[in-house]
């Protein structure tokens, strides 16, 4: 399947697995709060953890998001690249992918074939394309049957080098989750 397939896929509101510069995704409109449920769904997370959204660029995540200064200035230097940076969100987040809470986590992948899907379609929810609990998904035949099921295209990016993106709340001047870039990140900070 093509990444027109997979944009048009999102656009319909279905769901879609794709590679990142980390792991594999698992991909639905991001603003639409029935596509999101069903990525609760497919990996059988708690609606109490949020999801985060990946965009193409930081112009676009503008159009989702209010970052302070500081938070831009991050971005500037860190995306793309495997890190989410929290920010706060505007009304068009559902509450479902933030689980409620004002902060979004937003994602600019540093990988060809996932931004050439986001230029086609944004914003896609950025989350592991596995069950939770399980491990991530480095290649397609990796992908558990509840994923595979649940999504109606899987773009193949082949192997993917693994890890998770390093979450950073540029604000509180905390990171999250240690990823790629983890050092680089608190320096920064």
């Amino acid at each position: 399947m093509s990444v027109d397939d997979a944009a048009s896929a999102l656009a319909a509101g279905d769901l879609v697995v794709y590679p990142t510069e980390t792991v594999y995704g698992l991909g639905a409109d991001a603003t639409d709060a029935d596509a999101v449920e069903r990525v609760f769904e497919a990996k059988g997370r708690d609606r109490d953890k949020p999801v985060s959204l990946a965009v193409p660029d930081i112009e676009t995540a503008l159009e989702y998001t209010v970052p302070t200064a500081d938070e831009r200035a991050f971005m500037h230097e860190f995306l793309p690249g495997p890190v989410t940076v929290l920010v706060d969100r505007k009304d068009v987040v559902p509450d479902v992918l933030t689980a409620g809470g004002e902060q979004v986590g937003v994602r600019v992948p540093d990988h060809e074939m996932a931004l050439e899907l986001l230029d086609a379609f944004h914003p896609v929810t950025s989350t592991s394309a596995n069950v939770s609990g399980t491990g991530s998904v480095r290649e397609l035949a990796e992908l558990g049957e509840p994923i595979r099921e649940a999504a109606a295209v899987l773009l193949d990016g082949g192997e993917t080098p693994g890890g998770g993106s390093t979450v950073v709340d540029v604000e509180a001047g905390e990171i999250h989750r240690r990823g790629p870039v983890a050092d680089e990140i608190e320096s920064w900070l």
